[in-house]
């Protein structure tokens, strides 16, 4: 190998680590600003501030991050984060938050809708419900019906790594499930339907158009409370749907949470 060569490998090495580590710092950054618009979702009390003492988490498709923020912020009792690819530092964050924070974080390979791992985790964390269950920017990627391509495009042909494919979101596959697990769902979520999807994991993923969104909120609205935190301007079924446009045009994310109407 000539010294020009070994010269260009090694700059083309280090500029790949340097990326790398670009990458890693937007995820540190990104989950700080996420916090400071989801935290009011946690809140039980609108005249209080947010506390978390005796309560667990879970964050369904985690970044690994948020956990330990809220953990440093909030101490709730435990903080148990999923995902079907966890990040390659998840073992760090969990390693090393034992010295910075009371708080119980555990990171765990497994799909929401993995039954048999889940129960095993509850078992094993001796979990009977949680608090809360939190997604951030994960909702789209629980798509789990058919393909939805073709509806758009009859050409549309299926491949075996789905790279062009988007499955149907199956709202009351999925809420019901995040209910199962958590008292309160609280949901951030991304708006750009017009943007590609840069962690689309094969069907699943790709943002929810407007269409999806209207059908997703009437399906919520008629069967559990709904609270909107980000914007805060909505308090009726009738609101919330006859805004839903306008919010969409004018914020590119959106977080609300449900929970089990209460009794009358």
């Amino acid at each position: 190998m000539t010294k020009d060569k070994a010269l260009k490998e090694r700059l083309l090495t280090t500029l790949e680590e340097l990326e790398i580590t670009k990458n890693q710092l937007k995820f540190w950054t990104d989950s700080i600003d996420e916090l400071s618009e989801i935290q009011d979702a946690f809140n039980t009390n609108a005249n209080e501030k947010t506390n978390l003492n005796n309560n667990i988490i879970v964050d369904i498709g985690t970044d690994c991050i948020k956990p330990f923020y809220i953990a440093l912020k909030f101490k709730p009792t435990m903080i148990i984060g999923i995902d079907e690819d966890l990040l390659p530092f998840g073992s760090e964050i969990q390693q090393g938050s034992r010295l910075l924070t009371e708080t119980k974080i555990r990171f765990y390979n497994c799909s929401l809708f993995d039954k048999q791992k889940i129960d095993k985790i509850l078992r094993k964390e001796r979990v009977d419900k949680f608090d809360f269950a939190l997604t951030s920017k994960t909702l789209h990627h629980l798509r789990t019906g058919q393909c939805i391509a073709k509806k758009r495009n009859k050409k549309h042909e299926c491949t075996e790594d789905e790279k062009d494919c988007i499955y149907e979101f199956e709202e009351e596959k999925v809420f019901s499930k995040l209910l199962e697990l958590g008292k309160r769902v609280v949901v951030y979520e991304s708006f750009a339907p017009d943007e590609e999807d840069e962690d689309k994991i094969r069907g699943r993923g790709g943002y929810f158009s407007a269409k999806e969104w209207k059908r997703v909120f009437n399906y919520l609205l008629s069967k559990y409370e709904v609270k909107f935190i980000r914007p805060q301007l909505f308090l009726s079924k009738d609101e919330i749907l006859s805004n839903l446009d306008v919010i969409l045009r004018e914020m590119d994310t959106i977080c609300f949470y449900i929970e089990d109407k209460k009794p009358k």
